[in-house]
């Protein structure tokens, strides 16, 4: 594959944006303000209209709904069962935010799960400044706007940030603990002179593992451990750990996690620890959980979508960082990634987010080589480029079908920003020649920006066949007559639950035959599958039923076809 003739000028536009990025850099105020904004127009199209997704998004949000409903905020709970993989941090979060929504007047506050995913969106903005932070102790002020940047546009912390689960937060914890422990090797290096008072940098990692521990366990520490451990194997020296005071900050870790993990003990006795650590954190290293199984090489396969775009300039940037591995900054990034990649290739439970809280030490290794001048010029690396406006245009016509084949309409709003998107990505693979990288990036994050514009803003939200609990809660609720109950037979998506009622009870077609009988307010939900089982018990029994509307969809959980009826006892 070979480029395109470089164009031999650099253009207007390329001036245009080098203005822009040397306006955002001029101060470390503009820099947040611009991050900030680029966050937003990357991060919010979709977040308010996407309706909840199974499962994992939607259980949360269903558990801390009942944080709300219940006032229990020490136990976690998805209807009956007890919710132990994760710890409470998330939980606490996502029901601070709608307790205060309900405070303000927000209507069906409980229901909306934007406001459940507000700690996703402020955890994914807080881990890009976070990583403009982290990358100033290691590159140049526009370098490290670069490097935000690069996380604020990739494909997956876009994904993250949209879902009310938990590792947009985790991300933010992991980036926070390992700027601080970046600082304290490199002061002791003598490659960092330190940036105010010398027990900030300490109180930021403890307080950052802490928070790390209560959003998703052990896990942040794993980072922390594994950088840690070979550098000090490298250096043959593990004194820089000091300079983070660790017997005053164990102190502080445990003042933050020891009352919740208290209070769970006494609650449920040692169920949480082993559900937490026994049956989802060590279980997913030897097995693999729910089917989320992939080879070594997995997280590699996946890198070059999952940061697209910046993933497009890390094999033009690897001979660069490979030649200055033994520099402190460098040695650095490289153990903040290394030997984390290598642990979650070999497990055999694999989900593209584990890897994210790497991407920020890769984005700040590829910042700082441009910012060198030092990327690579070999013809066939810089080839690479092409797929930039290759994965948009295949993006963009991806866009285009699915509102046809599926919505069966043209999605006319998503056209505007999918050709611009095309547009944007393909001039900077044509213009990387004569602009450079920095202004080939930007234009490729813009084309991004913009494909998530057509995708997650004007697409997906608007196709309802892929939503079926939406569809079904419409026409629900409010119910029409006083003191609901439901059940569901054959569809058991926790979306349903989280949009419709908490008891919302589980079973088959049989059973909500019988649960129609027993009278009063009552709707059975009966998926196509379930019908004839349904109907054979509900002539047993001489249920006299009316059929409501059906809701024909795709469950994206399990890939297939649905179509639910909503049924009624007679005369209710």
């Amino acid at each position: 594959m070979s480029v395109a003739i470089e164009p031999a000028k650099r253009s207007r536009s390329a001036a245009g944006f080098d203005r822009m990025l040397a306006f955002a850099t001029k101060s470390h105020g503009r820099a947040v303000a611009s991050l900030v904004l680029v966050c937003l127009l990357a991060l919010l199209p979709g977040f308010f209209s996407i309706p909840p997704i199974d499962r994992d998004e939607a259980r949360f949000a269903q558990a801390s709904k009942q944080m709300v409903e219940t006032g229990d905020y020490i136990d976690i709970r998805f209807q009956e069962q007890s919710r132990y993989k994760k710890p409470v941090g998330i939980y606490w979060l996502q029901a601070a935010v709608v307790n205060a929504a309900e405070a303000a007047g927000v209507p069906q506050a409980r229901t909306q799960i934007w406001l459940y995913r507000i700690p996703s969106l402020l955890g994914a903005i807080g881990a890009v400044l976070l990583t403009y932070w982290a990358a100033l102790a290691f590159v140049s002020r526009r370098a490290a706007v670069l490097a935000g940047l690069m996380l604020a546009s990739c494909v997956l912390l876009g994904v993250e940030a949209r879902l009310a689960t938990t590792d947009a937060m985790l991300l933010l914890t992991a980036v926070a603990a390992m700027g601080a422990l970046g600082r304290a090797y490199l002061a002791e290096r003598g490659a960092y002179a330190g940036d105010g008072h010398p027990l900030l940098t300490p109180a930021v990692f403890w307080t950052a593992l802490a928070v790390g521990m209560l959003i998703k366990g052990p896990l942040v520490l794993l980072f922390a451990a594994l950088a840690a451990g070979m550098l000090a194997v490298l250096d043959r020296s593990a004194r820089f750990f000091w300079r983070l005071r660790p017997a005053a900050g164990l102190g502080l870790m445990l003042v933050i996690v020891l009352p919740w993990f208290i209070a769970i003990i006494a609650r449920s006795g040692m169920a949480f620890f082993d559900d937490s650590l026994g049956g989802d954190f060590l279980a997913k290293v030897g097995a693999a959980q729910e089917t989320h199984w992939g080879p070594p090489g997995y997280y590699f396969a996946l890198f070059w979508l999952c940061f697209f775009p910046a993933a497009m300039l890390v094999p033009l940037a690897g001979g660069a960082v490979w030649r200055a591995r033994l520099e402190p900054r460098t040695k650095f990034l490289l153990a903040w990634v290394i030997p984390a990649w290598i642990v979650f290739e070999m497990a055999m439970t694999k989900l593209p987010h584990y890897v994210l809280p790497l991407y920020p030490a890769i984005a700040i290794l590829v910042a700082g080589v441009i910012e060198r001048g030092a990327l690579a010029q070999a013809r066939w690396l810089r080839s690479g480029t092409v797929w930039w406006p290759i994965l948009i245009g295949l993006g963009a016509l991806g866009t285009v079908a699915l509102n046809i084949a599926v919505a069966h309409q043209p999605g006319f709003a998503a056209w505007p920003f999918a050709a611009a998107a095309v547009f944007f990505a393909a001039s900077a693979w044509w213009r990387y020649g004569a602009d450079g990288a920095e202004i080939s990036f930007l234009r490729a994050a813009t084309a991004a920006i913009l494909f998530y514009a057509a995708l997650l803003g004007a697409t997906f939200p608007a196709i309802d066949k892929l939503f079926p609990s939406r569809e079904i809660a419409r026409l629900v609720t409010p119910a029409p007559c006083k003191d609901p109950t439901y059940m569901m037979a054959g569809y058991h998506e926790p979306s349903l639950v989280f949009l419709v009622a908490t008891n919302l009870q589980p079973g088959n077609g049989r059973a909500a035959a019988d649960f129609l009988a027993g009278g009063g307010c009552r709707f059975a939900f009966v998926e196509q599958r379930q019908e004839p089982a349904f109907l054979a018990r509900a002539e047993a029994i001489g249920l006299r039923y009316s059929a409501g509307p059906r809701v024909e969809g795709f469950n994206i959980s399990s890939g297939r076809e649905v179509s639910i009826a909503i049924y009624r006892e007679a005369g209710r």
